[in-house]
């Protein structure tokens, strides 16, 4: 079943009855990120097992300890956000396997060799899905394609860094003058919104897996705490990236990101992707490349599940 992503953006009162998560909302007739059925009552209810993904952008929310507790106990990703409605906090849920311990080992003891392995599949996805936008919007990828075949193991060539100077260099319009940089121009700020909902449900899919975000196949930053989230969710960018092109190209304002803009970043996990041959929802096909990691932890393959561009 696809989870339900939660935007909170106005002042809201979130509590846990019979199992629910009750949300009140005492300006429900402005809220225009939630669906039709809040704004008709001050009142809601949600089953708590629907919910994947909560996100809460306002700074008078309140949220009681007993819901925040049944979340995580459903492997629910909690996000907060900052004064300037970027996603900041991230809260899991610390016991989301009951073979975790044994997959913490494992994960722990995997090979120098077998990472390395594990990463040059994850670079040439990426650049390879990275190219299929491109190709999307009539760009060259001839290069791209053959660096994405070129990869070696641990990508010693750093062919993803060439790709990524390339890709960026053309994904948007000439006269937009894009660089990618975190701090950068708009629209950055949008790449940054969704990447942050996408390090959440890759993160909450490693969790649901048993395994530890914080250990990554790649990423080594003594100041990440979500290492191998940041390594899983490479070839899932370009996903991200096809949406913000899409809004950028309606030709409407996108240097805020307001209300409308993040109404169409919050479907990110349930937007269609194709993994292993099959259509599937993001966040469901996410689960299929963290169990398969696990997997390639364990021995019993070599080769993690990522998706395709339809």
């Amino acid at each position: 079943m696809i989870k339900r992503t939660l935007y909170f953006g106005n002042p809201a009162y979130l509590h846990l009855d019979n199992k629910q998560m009750i949300v009140k909302l005492p300006q429900v007739e402005k809220n225009e990120t939630l669906s039709d059925s809040f704004k008709k009552e001050n009142t809601a209810t949600i089953p708590i097992e629907d919910i994947g993904i909560v996100i809460l952008d306002d700074k008078q929310i309140t949220i009681t300890q007993a819901l925040i507790a049944a979340l995580l106990e459903n492997n629910t990703a909690l996000i907060t956000c900052n004064d300037t409605h970027h996603p900041t906090g991230l809260l899991l849920n610390l016991c989301g396997n009951t073979l975790q311990n044994e997959r913490f080992r494992i994960q722990i003891d995997a090979s120098i060799p077998l990472k390395k392995q594990l990463w040059q599949q994850t670079v040439s996805t990426k650049i390879e899905n990275q190219a299929a936008l491109l190709k999307i919007k009539n760009i060259d990828t001839g290069r791209m394609q053959q660096w994405a075949k070129d990869v070696r193991s641990g990508d010693p060539d750093n062919y993803e860094a060439q790709a990524a100077a390339y890709y960026w260099a053309n994904l948007f319009s000439p006269q937009l003058n894009f660089r990618r940089e975190r701090s950068g121009m708009p629209p950055n700020n949008l790449l940054n919104y969704g990447y942050a909902i996408l390090r959440a449900a890759v993160a909450r899919g490693l969790v649901a897996s048993g395994l530890l975000p914080t250990l990554g196949i790649h990423h080594q930053n003594k100041y990440n705490a979500y290492c191998l989230a940041d390594d899983i969710m490479e070839p899932y960018r370009p996903f991200i990236d096809r949406i913000v092109c899409e809004i950028v190209d309606t030709g409407d304002d996108f240097t805020e990101l307001n209300r409308l803009i993040k109404q169409q970043l919050l479907i990110i996990p349930a937007i269609d992707i194709k993994i292993d041959g099959e259509r599937s929802p993001l966040m469901v096909g996410l689960q299929r490349t963290t169990t398969s990691l696990v997997k390639c932890f364990e021995g019993e393959t070599k080769k993690i599940i990522y998706p395709r561009f339809i």
